[in-house]
């Protein structure tokens, strides 16, 4: 069972939440503690679960994936087995970054990242149309970003 996080954890999270890339001996020098102790907590942290992995954020536009499209999907069935049929589906599609389970007027919301309007219509035909329990889908084209954070508030946590 994971263990509650305290005050140092929740600063350590916070730190590597705005940049993985710290070392150990920085987040130390600005928590004022030693290496060792948050060397020790970062482990725990990883192993505890609170930390799943660390990536790279890339630009999306620079490496030429220039359009963000949200799709609401709603499914023929709502049994088990198409549920699981559908997001091991999506699994193997690379340009689904996102899929999320929702309620409301869909089954699922996907997030889908391509190089421009001609990518997500070839995806829409050579790909998402032919999945045969579909019902419903939407599509919702991003025209600009607001906001777009992995960082997590943990004012609360404590």
């Amino acid at each position: 069972m994971p263990h509650a996080l305290d005050k140092i954890d929740t600063q350590i999270l916070n730190i590597l939440q705005t940049d993985s890339n710290r070392t150990t001996k920085s987040i130390a020098k600005e928590l004022g503690m030693t290496t060792s102790p948050i060397f020790e907590r970062i482990k725990k942290l990883e192993k505890e679960g609170y930390i799943k992995k660390y990536v790279a954020v890339l630009d999306n536009k620079k490496i030429g994936l220039k359009l963000t499209v949200f799709i609401g999907i709603t499914l023929q069935g709502h049994t088990r087995s198409y549920l699981e049929k559908f997001v091991k589906e999506i699994n193997n599609f690379p340009e689904v970054v996102e899929c999320h389970r929702v309620s409301g007027n869909f089954d699922y919301l996907l997030k889908l990242v391509v190089e421009d309007i001609e990518a997500y219509e070839t995806f829409i035909i050579t790909k998402l149309t032919l999945l045969p329990y579909l019902g419903n889908v939407q599509s919702l084209i991003t025209l600009s970003t607001g906001k777009e954070t992995n960082v997590i508030d943990l004012s609360g946590v404590l």
